[in-house]
This record gives C-alpha cells, sequence and structure tokens, in this order.
C-alpha cells in the first residue's frame, strides 16, 4: 500500500496504516509531534502504537532538533541476525538443552555477567574497544559510577520485548537472531537528558512535556548528543557480543557450521541524513533505515514469523520501514486477557518460556505481521521468512 495523509496543523504526516486502527491517543500524539516548530514530515508505520511523548512506529525529520523522549530510554535498542550452513535436519528433535546452553551463557532479565565479557579473544567483528570505552569518562555525570555495571551488562539480553531466537526460513536454514538495547546505561543516560530538556525555557508550552527538545548549537544538544551516539554504539557492540556468544554455543554443538555475514540495524535512535537536499536530524522510534538496497529485520512475536527485508529508499518515508509488528494491547491488557494456558498453545512448537511471567509478551497481544509487511510493499522487499524453533527471554 501507499501512505495516507493524515490531517495536521503542522508539518506532513504519511501514514502507512489505516487511521481507523490506530488509537485515538496516538493519533493525538502524532499531531502534536507534526506542530512541533523544528519538525518538517513525519512518517508512520504499519506497526504504530501509542508510547511516550511520541508514537512507537514513527520516524520525526527534525531541523536543528532532537527530542530525547521521542527516541526513548532503550537508545540503540535493534535486531541482529545471521544464516548459518546448518538445515532444519541437524537439528534436534528436543531443543531444551540449547535452550538451556544460551540461558546460561548469555544472562537474560536484569542478570549480568559476573565479569565482563572477554571482548580482545571474542570474534565480534567490532575493534577500538579501548577507545570506546575510554569515552565513558565524557558521559553525563550522573552515570560516572556505572561504568563496571555497564561494562558487566555487555553481551546480556535483559527483558520485556528483548529475545534471542533459533529460527528456521522457509528453505530450512537455521538463522540466529536477536533483540536488544543499550541495558541500563542507556536508560539512565535517556532519563537524564530527558530531565534536563524538560526544564529548558523554550519547551515550557508545549503540548506534552514529553516533546521537549534540544536545539542544535546549545552545551546542552552537544552534550545529548555525544551520550546519544556513545549509547547506540554500546547497543550495537551488546548485540555484537551476545551474537558471537551465540555463536560459540553454537560451534560446541554443530561442529562444522559456518555463518554468513551478520545483518545489524537499530530501530530506536537519532542519525544524521539529508532528505531533499536538507540536512536533518532523523529520529527512528520504533522503526528501521530502509536505504536502497539496505538489509533490515522486522521481527514478529514470539510465536509468529520475522522476516529479514531489503529497503526499497522510499523518500516519502524518509527511507524507513516498521521495525516490527507492533503492540496491539498494553502489557497490563494482555495479563488481564491471557493465562499461561494461553501462552502454551499460542507458542506450540517453540522451545520457549511458557509461564506467567511472560505473558505479557503472548502472540496475542501484537498485531498480525503479516498485515504489517503486507502495509509496505512500497518500502521493503522480502528476503527471507523466518519462523522460531527457540525463543530465550528475559
Amino acid at each position: 500500500m501507499s501512505f495516507k495523509e493524515l490531517a495536521s496543523q503542522g508539518a506532513p504526516i504519511r501514514l502507512w496504516a489505516d487511521p481507523a486502527t490506530v488509537e485515538d491517543v496516538a493519533l493525538d500524539q502524532l499531531r502534536n509531534v507534526a506542530a512541533l516548530p523544528w519538525v518538517t514530515g513525519l512518517a508512520v508505520m504499519p506497526d504504530v502504537h501509542y508510547g511516550i511523548g511520541a508514537t512507537v512506529g514513527s520516524v520525526i525529520a527534525m531541523r536543528g532538533a532532537v527530542s530525547p523522549a521521542a527516541v526513548g530510554v532503550d537508545i540503540g535498542c535493534g535486531m541482529t541476525a545471521q544464516a548459518t550452513s546448518l538445515t532444519a535436519e541437524d537439528l534436534p528433535d528436543d531443543l531444551s538443552r540449547l535452550r538451556s546452553a544460551i540461558e546460561k551463557a548469555i544472562p537474560v532479565g536484569k542478570a549480568q555477567h559476573s565479569r565482563s565479557v572477554d571482548v580482545d579473544h571474542l570474534k565480534t567483528g567490532f575493534r577500538g574497544w579501548h577507545d570506546f570505552w575510554s569515552e565513558f569518562d565524557d558521559l553525563a555525570r550522573p552515570v560516572k559510577n556505572l561504568k563496571g555495571k555497564a561494562m558487566q551488562q555487555l553481551g546480556t539480553l535483559g527483558g520485556g520485548n528483548h529475545f534471542i531466537e533459533v529460527c528456521l526460513g522457509d528453505d530450512g536454514r537455521v538463522w540466529l537472531m536477536l533483540h536488544s538495547g543499550s541495558r541500563n546505561i542507556g536508560n539512565r543516560l535517556a532519563q537524564h537528558h530527558i530531565e534536563q530538556a524538560k526544564r529548558l525555557p523554550h519547551n515550557a508550552d508545549l503540548p506534552d512535556p514529553n516533546l521537549a527538545v534540544f536545539i542544535s548549537d546549545t552545551p546542552t544538544m552537544e552534550a545529548y548528543r555525544r551520550d546519544l551516539y556513545w549509547a547506540q554504539d554500546y547497543a550495537r557492540r551488546n548485540r555484537a557480543v551476545m551474537m558471537a556468544l551465540l555463536r560459540e554455543i553454537i560451534r560446541k554443538t554443530f561442529a562444522k557450521v559456518s555463518f554468513d555475514t551478520e545483518i545489524s540495524c537499530h530501530h530506536n535512535y537519532v542519525a544524521e541524513e539529508t532528505h531533499d537536499g536538507e540536512d536533518l536530524l532523523v529520529t527512528r522510534k520504533g522503526a528501521i533505515h530502509a536505504g536502497a538496497g539496505q538489509l533490515g529485520i522486522i521481527p514478529g512475536s514470539m510465536g509468529a514469523s520475522s522476516f529479514i527485508v531489503r529497503g526499497l529508499g522510499n523518500g516519502a518515508a524518509f527511507d524507513s520501514a516498521s521495525h516490527g509488528a507492533g503492540r496491539r494491547m498494553s502489557r497490563t491488557r494482555a495479563r488481564k486477557e491471557f493465562t499461561a494456558a494461553d501462552l502454551v498453545q499460542q507458542t506450540t512448537g517453540v522451545e520457549c518460556r511458557k509461564d506467567a511471567g511472560v505473558v505479557d509478551e503472548i502472540p496475542a497481544a501484537y498485531k498480525d505481521i503479516d498485515e504489517v509487511i503486507a502495509a509496505q510493499t512500497d518500502l521493503v522487499q522480502v528476503v527471507a521468512r523466518l519462523k522460531q524453533v527457540v525463543c530465550v527471554k528475559g
């Protein structure tokens, strides 16, 4: 489908979804964002739903400004996926041992490594670790005492909708996939800067305090961008370390396995980009960059398909696409409506947690991923369809 124009008193709002299916509170958020004087355009993905300040599933192009709450508290959250040489026939009938090995090697939930991972001997594909950690000393003062924690959380999953999966493609090929972000350090940096932005005089009369922005060429903006880009780098490195640990597990189980190149993409982040000849700060809050030919990942829920996609470079969407299925109900509502028995039924065939602690992640709490993909055929082309057989959650 092509986009629909949403009525706006501000910048253009282009919507890749039926407005009738979007909550009124989310539509109000979109109009509030479009009305900000720095916003030049807003592209709304088919997985759109209500968020804090700005909707999840939106791409916000700003001229000389950025809203830290629109970026969100999980700075740099995103996906990494990697195809293997294994096929379905190589996997054992009982996948519980594989799941246990993953959970033993990669801390989940609030857990962290007992000591920082030896990244110098782990094949992550990343260099410059010394320089990366030396930049920690330049971050905002409130996180100065968190370096040790940040180092021990590097290579950990977290909770909520974050996951590690072993998947099968339609062709039977085995894929590895994971979803995580910048952990506690990214959250603490985000919270600090959100509060800083709210105190600035130019944000006093906003319709929602969570739309507070930093403006270019100011000390507060420079401080935020420094911390933001560091946290985005941390998130990408975090996923790379987890994927390296995951590969080690697979190698121990399957001696002759080989791996394709990793595919990695942020979906909560800011990028400096040029669109229609104008230099802009583009915030993707629950959206991926989908430039022409660029590979990306759009996951479903823990019982649904996920997709490897190739971007089509649609300028109307600021070269973007959705970041997943998107929630159709809140976690609180999901816990009220569904039981662990429902989760068991909806995750048939998946080796995963099936207890009350993850009922809020039940597939029925999410939109239909096939409908989400069908709504953005002008944004991405499907390269591979994946279905999980192992899913690890915190």
